[in-house]
């Protein structure tokens, strides 16, 4: 394509997890790069790519309508992502994609955009089309921040590494000077994520890297400690996703407690029961693992924990289901997703005896989010009358909504200042809590922090 034509517009569709949104990032900084404009509808592109979900089931099917829609609206369509770590998958439904690959394969993405939309940029020295941040999917003021890729763990329900493979981790320099270029560009909120974040460094033996002239090595603890220094007075919120519960976690709980770091564990417990967990082959030790959760709530007494859980795992019995129950009980946890197990392709648990009946998992599911909708509610009704920081997430006519130190986007509660319009996205703001909810809180401000 000459360089005098108008630059190719692509549109982008990113499904699944905060890792693929990184991804996403990624390709879209790298296309923009490259000349590409990027646009919001199939009727102004000129070419469409899927960023697909391939974890369970709906995920896959969902990937798949997605790709069906991007093709009959607009007809070029090139697919990545998890679910195109197995190709057939996607061209058996879909042959006329024009490419498809795996996560992560930035390269292959951009190349094939090039492959089959050319476009060469003219040269302009004095005009960078992107900015130093690169371009993000989520809101200005916050951010993910991926410290590696892959997983060495072979949980029996998850196929994560026969698709992104074993835990390949950045260097801490890297992520650190990451973390600095997006905090100068505005963001106010790092959400760490990676498929085992407690692993971090484990491949590299912790190697020690330089930012700036100090050592920072490439391990969890030290990660921590760099991100919880930046921005001096107007430090940004870290926020640690995907923390596998390794003994070394305790040592992250005095940095939170310090304000180093937010007071906030994503820790995918998965069960309550010690043969299901086993069965997951998931650290089993329940007892040890309760204890673990009450030291560090001695320590750090604001400290919020976040888990995820599978009912109906094969074999598990009523007896083990009441053992999750109870384990739910005992943890208190504040927030806590859960979901019916589904059979994945190419994961080991598709072999183990015993499966659970469809309707057994659905009363199952049921009753664990009723146990967890009490014990939320109780945990946020405490919260009514203190006044905390909360960070504004949007503003329309009917007010504000934010998050505290103990909501993730997304996927925790928010906080709804009813009839104040005044705030902007991003704004730090002192927020006294009237009202409470299983999930949400309501508050009044009471000034800029």
């Amino acid at each position: 394509m000459p360089s005098s034509m108008p630059a190719p517009k692509i549109g982008f569709i990113s499904l699944g997890c905060p890792k693929a949104l990184v991804d996403s990032e990624r390709i879209l900084t790298q296309l923009r790069v490259e000349g590409y404009e990027i646009v919001p509808s199939y009727d102004d592109a000129d070419m469409v790519v899927v960023n697909t979900c391939g974890f369970i089931d709906a995920a896959k099917q969902e990937s798949l309508d997605t790709i069906g829609e991007a093709l009959a609206e607009n007809g070029k369509v090139i697919v990545t992502g998890c679910m195109g770590a197995n190709e057939q998958d996607i061209t058996d439904v879909h042959p006329k994609v024009l490419d498809v690959s795996g996560p992560h394969a930035y390269e292959q993405v951009v190349g094939a955009v090039k492959q089959h939309l050319p476009y060469r940029k003219p040269h302009n020295p004095h005009i960078d089309l992107v900015p130093p941040q690169g371009i993000k999917l989520t809101p200005r003021h916050f951010a993910y921040l991926k410290i590696s890729e892959g997983c060495n763990h072979r949980c029996t329900f998850c196929i994560i590494p026969s698709m992104r493979g074993d835990l390949v981790s950045r260097p801490a320099n890297d992520v650190v000077a990451e973390a600095e270029g997006l905090v100068r560009s505005g963001v106010k909120e790092l959400l760490v994520i990676s498929q085992d974040t407690s692993a971090y460094g484990v491949d590299t033996k912790y190697r020690t890297t330089f930012h700036q002239g100090q050592p920072v090595k490439t391990k969890m603890l030290d990660l921590c400690r760099a991100l919880g220094e930046l921005g001096g007075d107007s430090a940004p919120w870290v926020r640690l996703h995907y923390v596998y519960p390794y003994p070394h976690v305790d040592d992250i709980i005095p940095l939170m407690a310090e304000g180093k770091i937010l007071p906030y564990l994503d820790i995918p417990f998965q069960h309550g029961s010690p043969k299901i967990l086993k069965a997951m082959k998931r650290p089993g030790a329940i007892d040890n693992t309760l204890a673990r959760i009450h030291r560090w709530r001695e320590q750090c007494p604001d400290l919020t924990i976040r888990s995820t859980f599978i009912v109906g795992f094969p074999g598990e019995t009523e007896s083990d289901f009441q053992q999750l129950l109870d384990f739910l009980e005992a943890a208190q946890l504040d927030r806590v997703g859960a979901f019916a197990y589904s059979p994945v392709e190419g994961a080991a648990a598709n072999a183990l005896p015993d499966p659970v009946e469809e309707d057994i998992k659905q009363q199952r599911l049921e009753r664990f989010m009723r146990t967890q909708a009490k014990i939320s509610s109780a945990r946020l009704r405490q919260k009514v009358g203190r006044t905390m920081q909360i960070i504004i997430d949007e503003v329309d006519a009917e007010g504000a909504i934010g998050r505290s130190k103990a909501d993730a986007p997304e996927i925790d509660g928010v906080v709804y200042l009813n009839g104040e319009t005044d705030h902007q996205p991003g704004d730090f703001v002192e927020v006294t809590i009237s009202a409470s909810d299983e999930h949400d809180l309501w508050g009044t401000s009471t000034g800029a922090s």
